[in-house]
């Protein structure tokens, strides 16, 4: 699903319409994020929809980390809080792949591109990163490029 500033500004006002304070909070953040990025560097520009997405994925894994550390401190309502706002920052983003298309994935990559060894791990990531698109969470696909690779 490609994401757009414009969409996630029409929807921040249909949850401020309808009095939506979770959604609309966390709407603020992900729009000031997005406008963040955009004039971050030299020249200020409009992100693209890939851009937003990966700006939104990572306010997500912000979101899921806190709630981490809120549960390990036990804080419950916080941690709640933080997952909530990760749950409706993943509507903007596309499905995660599940850990079966996952590891599939990376076998076809490693095989595709003839990959042995741990001393193309670096290659062997990057090039199943791209297919993955932020659809994984890094660490994940870096454990089963690395037992691929190892084996």
């Amino acid at each position: 699903m490609s994401t757009s500033k414009g969409q996630l500004e029409n929807d921040l006002h249909a949850a401020m319409k309808a009095r939506d304070e979770l959604t609309t909070a966390t709407l603020r953040m992900a729009l000031t994020s997005v406008k963040n990025a955009e004039v971050a560097g030299k020249v200020a520009r409009e992100l693209s929809a890939d851009e937003i997405e990966k700006v939104l994925a990572k306010e997500a894994k912000k979101r899921r980390e806190a709630a981490e550390a809120f549960a390990d401190a036990g804080r419950a309502e916080s941690a709640a809080q933080e997952l909530a706002e990760e749950q409706v920052l993943l509507r903007y983003l596309p499905q995660p792949l599940g850990e079966a298309e996952l590891e599939a994935l990376v076998e076809q990559t490693i095989t595709e591109g003839g990959f042995a060894g741990m001393g193309q791990m670096g290659q062997a990531m990057k090039a199943v990163q791209a297919k993955v698109a932020g659809r994984a969470d890094g660490k994940a696909v870096s454990t089963l490029v690395r037992a691929k690779l190892g084996a």
